[in-house]
């Protein structure tokens, strides 16, 4: 994956944007549920194509983008799809290779967010430094710390919500050097990325300065491409309010087509999007280039505004798959992919430039799965499985550490009704730990399954790796009411609260902000005025996902961090752990 500079200098205009980009500052939340079976995989391997009507093949030159989002440090193996393995940074990096083969000095590695944040222990207990070394063994010789936003460097990234978890001053450390205050860890120094993060739509607050430059140009035999970054604007709705601290967050579309028409002024045609927000392409019968199939969810109203500089759409966040053609208000098409997520799958999108244009006249897209068990899955790539045993070693003592036996498979799916037994699990060790009488905890907050047999402290960790607190307060009836309704109250989807302590009926018929029956403890209907202690984790408690009720609790006591609570209550629990769905919620219709 190595790209020449040739003919460079045809494009030295450019060179004082490349290396000042915009203004920038040197110096947790809730996801969708994976949407994943063999039959959207099966589809998403379907490549799609576009040809502009000017194309012509002999005055074209092609480049390719292996494309992948919502990685979430997921540097190990321990990912299935249908039982079979997928995934981890060996694998993935064979794929990748094997994938530029074809086009060795014109393929770009690309990423739209997530990749850090919400990661197993072999990564964010190093402060996901492992997943960024990862990148960092993708770059080509062109990368460095030393000039990030390099034009012939092979990689570039863009934030997404879970990048933030830890607030903007980690983050910067994580991209930009310096050992944290829990390193050194593999790395000492640490050195930060060899490959430039870009994000159009993330300013200090206050200023017209972006956090992070809002775009990267590329240059592949003379002709300039650029990538320009950008997060859900709702990234503060999703993130514990320290995360965001500082930082303004504004409206996608019009920080991404400022860049454009900048991008355009210096003579740039070819442009890629890399947006942390997504849709989905549910399974069909057909081809997968019918996009009248393609659900693009929270991106539409993005994609019907975008410009039509626009030519490629990488997105993420929904963790499903896209590979089709859409089409801004004005008919321009562009390209939208989304590839799964946590490295077990990537887009590869073959684009055609036009040598006189610099435009894209060609386009085709597919997503390819990264199984482990056939082609360059078969032959894991040996400087990231070092990295992923060096990571792996660096943690084992705490991770492998024994606290319990699992009956069966203790699962976080939900029932019609929005209850889990692993949820149910959770909501009773936070409202056991701090002796509440009522406890609810945020179904986004919780990563992974418990699978039977030994329950090890790091497979605790990949269900719940934020390191919230757990908050104490107390609530009156009709505050819990509220909170039960705000499960669909100014949400983009329902995010069905896992509660201890309670029963409900819910009746998807009434309106929402109504749709909440009736609420009992003990079997007892409760009362409005009555007074409650409740327990949640510290993103919930300031407002996290929308549940802004819970910010007006009162008697406010933080207790231990939720990680803590779940090891607690399972090595304290009789074993096995015996955990099942007990019908706490019930939908009527």
């Amino acid at each position: 994956m190595r790209i020449v500079p040739s003919r460079f200098l045809k494009v030295a205009g450019l060179i004082p944007v490349l290396l000042l980009g915009v203004p920038n500052a040197f110096g947790q939340g809730c996801d969708h549920h994976d949407f994943d079976t063999p039959e959207a995989r099966e589809h998403a391997r379907r490549p799609v194509f576009w040809r502009h009507p000017d194309f012509r093949l002999d005055r074209t030159e092609r480049i390719r983008l292996l494309a992948f989002n919502d990685f979430h440090g997921q540097v190990g193996t321990g990912k299935f799809v249908s039982g079979r393995p997928v995934g981890s940074a060996p694998v993935l990096a064979a794929y990748f290779k094997a994938a530029a083969e074809s086009l060795p000095e014109r393929t770009f590695l690309v990423h739209a967010g997530d990749h850090v944040g919400a990661s197993p222990p072999n990564s964010a207990l190093l402060q996901d430094e492992p997943s960024v070394s990862f990148l960092n063994l993708m770059g080509n010789k062109f990368c460095s710390e030393r000039w990030r936003e390099n034009p012939f460097c092979n990689v570039v990234g863009a934030t997404g919500n879970h990048e933030f978890d830890e607030g903007k001053d980690e983050l910067l450390r994580l991209i930009y050097g310096g050992n944290s205050p829990k390193g050194p860890f593999l790395e000492n120094p640490w050195r930060g990325s060899n490959y430039p993060m870009v994000c159009a739509n993330v300013f200090l607050a206050g200023t017209d300065k972006t956090l992070f430059p809002a775009y990267n140009i590329k240059i592949v035999k003379g002709i300039p491409v650029a990538f320009i970054g950008a997060v859900l604007k709702a990234t503060p709705t999703i993130v514990t309010p320290t995360g965001v601290a500082g930082l303004d967050f504004r409206d996608e579309t019009e920080s991404i087509n400022k860049q454009a028409a900048r991008l355009r002024a210096l003579g740039v045609r070819a442009m890629v999007v890399l947006i942390h927000q997504g849709g989905s392409e549910p399974s069909y019968a057909g081809d997968t280039r019918d996009t009248a199939h393609a659900n693009f969810g929270d991106l539409q109203p993005i994609l019907d505004n975008l410009s039509d500089d626009i030519d490629v759409v990488v997105s993420g966040h929904t963790h499903q798959f896209t590979n089709a053609f859409a089409k801004n208000k004005k008919g321009h098409t562009m390209l939208v992919t989304q590839s799964f997520s946590s490295g077990t799958a990537f887009g590869q999108i073959d684009l055609d430039l036009d040598r006189r244009s610099g435009d894209v006249v060609g386009m085709s897209g597919q997503i390819i799965t990264t199984w482990a068990d056939q082609g360059p899955g078969l032959t894991p790539d040996p400087k990231a499985r070092d990295l992923m045993d060096s990571a792996n070693a660096r943690v084992a003592p705490l991770v492998n550490r024994i606290v319990g036996t699992a009956a069966h498979d203790i699962l976080q799916a939900q029932n019609p009704a929005g209850e889990s037994s692993l949820g149910d699990l959770i909501a009773d060790a936070q409202r056991s730990a701090v002796n509440a009488d009522l406890g609810f905890m945020n179904p986004g907050g919780i990563r992974a399954d418990l699978f039977a047999g030994n329950i090890t402290w790091g497979a605790l960790f990949t269900i719940q790796p934020f390191n919230n607190d757990v908050v104490k307060m107390k609530l009156t009836g009709a505050q819990v009411y509220t909170l039960l309704n705000q499960q669909w109250v100014g949400q983009t989807f329902p995010k069905m609260l896992q509660i201890s302590g309670l029963s409900y009926t819910w009746d998807d018929a009434l309106p929402v902000g109504s749709k909440v029956v009736e609420v009992r403890r003990a079997g007892i209907p409760i009362g409005m005025p009555d007074v409650f202690t409740v327990a949640c984790n510290s993103f919930m408690a300031a407002g996290g996902d929308n549940f802004l009720v819970l910010k007006d609790g009162t008697e406010r006591v933080v207790g231990p961090v939720d990680l803590e609570t779940l090891v607690d209550f399972i090595s304290n629990h009789a074993q096995p752990i015996d955990y099942a769905v007990e019908g706490r919620a019930v939908r009527l219709h």
